[in-house]
């Protein structure tokens, strides 16, 4: 089939990146990617993957704690802060994601 539309989108250039570099690794250029998720919807009649949240792991789920948990778990958070033991949350999301790797 003919290619001829043509799509521009705005996404976020972080995400675009991240995207393109596991593309190229699969020798696939973005333009196939949409093309073939194109294609999954149409044959789907929908989004072609489950869209839900990720689970929490129960460590940080305060559903799943007691009242006196999550007190524990605040209090420490106070105690770690008034002593000088954080870490600036870009670092702490860069050093995840690296981890993820």
């Amino acid at each position: 089939m003919e290619k001829t539309a043509t799509l521009n989108l705005r996404v976020n250039p972080e995400v675009k990146q991240r995207a393109e570099e596991v593309l190229k690794s699969l020798g696939m250029p973005m333009s196939t990617a949409i093309d073939i998720y194109l294609n999954q919807i149409s044959l789907t009649g929908g989004i072609p993957f489950a869209v839900t949240l990720p689970k929490a792991p129960a460590s940080v789920d305060a559903t799943r704690m007691t009242a006196d948990e999550i007190h524990e778990k605040l209090d420490r958070g106070y105690q770690d802060a008034t002593a000088g033991r954080t870490r600036d949350a870009k670092e702490a999301f860069a050093a995840f994601r690296a981890e993820k790797k």
